[in-house]
């Protein structure tokens, strides 16, 4: 199936989750990330829940990094298709974007070389790891300029497509994506 097609399916099958499935599915996820063998690193990258968009709630793998004593690091948009990556901490002040990204307004930027995690956001992906995003480039992007041993770890609310048709060279895939009932591994 094609991007734009996927994107347009997955948007509005998340717009008919109710709150109550979406906090339940997130919980799950949560639970099934510690299953992943990731817990030894020292640098998580997350993305902050787009509530409007129905995302998945990050906030439960927030709480397993900060009980984990781990460095979070949360992306700001500082042009177009370029993220800047900043250490989430207890004074770290939080602003929605544009597109309603909780992102922070200012404090310690952390070199792309430290990260060792990255918890990537997603409308769908397929059972070869690839995944369909918002359509702005940001993630690809981000991930092309990380360490090559970086673990990306995708979060979905569904089960994977089996292929994605329109798969282009500057697409990065995932090495795992959680779902509320199933762990894949590519």
């Amino acid at each position: 199936m094609l991007k734009k097609d996927l994107r347009s399916h997955y948007k509005l099958r998340r717009a008919s989750i109710s709150d109550i499935a979406l906090l339940s599915s997130s919980l799950s996820i949560a639970k099934a990330s510690l299953k992943l063998p990731i817990w030894s690193h020292q640098y998580y990258h997350l993305f902050l829940t787009i509530s409007e968009q129905k995302e998945i709630n990050t906030s439960f793998i927030l709480s397993i990094l900060q009980g984990k004593n781990k460095n979070i690091v949360v992306p700001k948009v500082v042009g177009k298709g370029i993220l800047k990556h900043y250490l989430l901490t207890n004074s770290t002040i939080l602003q929605k974007n544009r597109w309603n990204v909780p992102e922070p307004v200012k404090g310690c930027e952390v070199a792309l070389s430290k990260i060792d995690i990255v918890f990537v956001p997603l409308i769908a992906f397929d059972r070869l790891g690839n995944r369909v995003g918002y359509g702005k480039g940001f993630y690809d992007r981000f991930l092309s300029e990380c360490r090559a041993d970086v673990k990306k770890i995708g979060l979905s609310l569904f089960e994977a497509e089996e292929a994605i048709t329109d798969v282009s060279e500057n697409d990065i895939p995932l090495d795992y994506c959680i779902t509320p009932n199933n762990i894949y591994s590519f």
